[in-house]
């Protein structure tokens, strides 16, 4: 069995973000205003100090990434 390449990403690959409270580091795509993908590592988790619940996403980490979004650091691919 071979594994497919997810094309999606070829229309916009996941880029960093930086948390500016924390500064950790995730890997972030944005598929559209409402949907953002964002792959934490290890050290991300470790770093990042309003992580309570892991299903959730840190306020500081979802504003820093919609600023970049908005200043085109990260594309909107929509």
């Amino acid at each position: 069995m071979t594994t497919r390449q997810d094309e999606r990403l070829l229309d916009g690959p996941l880029l960093p973000v930086r948390c500016r409270r924390c500064a950790a580091e995730v890997m972030v795509r944005k598929s559209s205003w409402e949907q953002t993908s964002i792959q934490w590592n290890a050290e991300a988790r470790e770093a990042c100090t309003g992580l309570d619940d892991p299903h959730a996403t840190c306020p500081a980490l979802r504003s820093a990434i919609q600023e970049a979004a908005l200043n085109g650091a990260i594309t909107v691919v929509e």
